[in-house]
């Protein structure tokens, strides 16, 4: 109880160059760093490639978004070898697998049946790469650094973003899809490096037997309770469509697609800042309604397919609303006991970035059939329809405030 009465004043003792200033923590967030732009940039990459080569939005919108699909499979049966004894060996492995798929992407003609191969088996590892991190960054931060560490590890993915599309849309005016692989294997190459050279090897602690059973068990209890469900379906599907919007952005205007991206990338950046640092936990908790709003109405503009410069404002404004993730992860942990938090919580991110992929997918099938403008502007329409109709489930979640002053 103790450590728990601790963690809602952490951001107030620990800072961002305290935590810079830790070695270990130093290398992970710099192999992160890393790892996310080289992510982006070899999506975009390889968005274009399939672009050019296929001119179907579905494919294109599937390349970007796919690998999605595979994580929740990794989530949901891989995620004990994070626990595992070597979890610095497992880290460097993984990161080295990433390097080896991102390579081969650089091979000139390989078909596309193995270029979405390799997508759907790094996107299997990657919930394994995501727990195993987070289980380092416990072990290498205090306990009350872990929240603020959390919060520059966010800050900082969006931040690439915006770095990653826009030099992935730069080094495609020079370079082909492939020489852009081969920028982001170099990037990739390196995490493995740091994270060797500059962490130590952590055990850390099981505290019961994983395996499928207890994956199993432990899933049905979190959707047995009406409040959770509609969480989770707040938390998942009105980001999935919008996130479906943003793969068609390639089909949508192919020459501005990466100042599409930029744009969404820093309206996240600023959401994060905004709302996970300046606003109270009752004032996020307030905001989450109209945050979740402003995520899906700018781009039904979409459908009238405005200027660039007024989609790019319009999807810099509706990422902000991104932020909405926060005040509704904060009252999920208010539901959640204890012994089953880290579950919990891989459960909802793994199927937040599974409904990311289902979100290109439909995405990608209706734009077939329909421009990708009215296709953007219909998908919105519906995550609009989805926040309003699931409102009155949220009305009786209990605010997460309680939770927080007793651990």
């Amino acid at each position: 109880m103790p450590s728990d009465n601790r963690a809602p004043t952490a951001p107030a003792i620990v800072g961002y160059r305290a935590l810079l200033r830790n070695r270990e923590f130093a290398g992970l967030y710099a192999a992160f760093t890393l790892s996310a732009a080289a992510s982006t940039v070899s999506g975009f990459a390889l968005g274009t490639l399939v672009d050019r080569r296929t001119h179907s939005p579905f494919l294109t919108a599937v390349s970007m978004y796919g690998a999605t699909f595979a994580t929740v499979l990794g989530a949901l049966t891989l995620m004990s070898v994070a626990d595992g004894r070597r979890p610095r060996r497992i880290l460097v492995v993984l990161q080295c697998l990433e390097l080896a798929g991102v390579a081969a992407q650089a091979l000139p003609g390989l078909p596309l049946a193995a270029r979405f191969v390799l997508l759907l088996v790094l996107g299997f590892f990657q919930s394994l790469g995501t727990g195993t991190r987070m289980g380092l960054l416990a072990e290498v931060v205090p306990t009350a650094g872990y929240a603020p560490a959390r919060s520059l590890l966010n800050i900082t993915s969006g931040g690439m973003a915006v770095l990653g599309y826009a030099l992935g849309a730069l080094l495609l005016r020079y370079l082909s899809p492939q020489g852009v692989f081969v920028v982001a294997a170099v990037l990739t190459a390196a995490g493995p490096a740091v994270v060797a050279t500059t962490v130590r090897e952590h055990s850390i602690r099981l505290t019961r037997r994983p395996g499928l059973r207890q994956t199993w068990t432990t899933n049905a209890a979190l959707f047995s309770r009406s409040g959770r469900r509609a969480l989770l379906v707040n938390l998942w599907v009105p980001n999935g469509l919008i996130v479906g919007c943003e793969a068609l952005f390639i089909s949508y205007d192919t020459a501005h697609a990466g100042t599409l991206l930029a744009a969404g990338s820093a309206g996240m950046l600023l959401g994060d800042l905004m709302v996970g640092r300046l606003f109270t936990a009752d004032r996020r908790r307030r905001h989450a309604y109209p945050l979740r709003l402003l995520l899906a109405a700018p781009y039904l503009l979409f459908a009238f397919h405005p200027p660039v410069p007024a989609a790019a404002a319009a999807v810099f404004l509706a990422s902000v609303g991104f932020a909405a993730t926060l005040p509704l992860q904060e009252q999920l942990l208010a539901l959640t006991p204890d012994a089953v938090r880290g579950q919990v919580q891989g459960v909802e991110s793994a199927g937040r970035m599974t409904w990311q992929g289902i979100g290109a997918a439909i995405a990608g099938g209706i734009a077939q059939h329909v421009a990708a403008g009215t296709t953007i502007g219909v998908l919105a329409a519906t995550s609009l329809a989805v926040t309003v109709v699931s409102r009155p489930f949220l009305a009786g979640v209990p605010a997460p405030a309680p939770r927080l002053s007793e651990g």
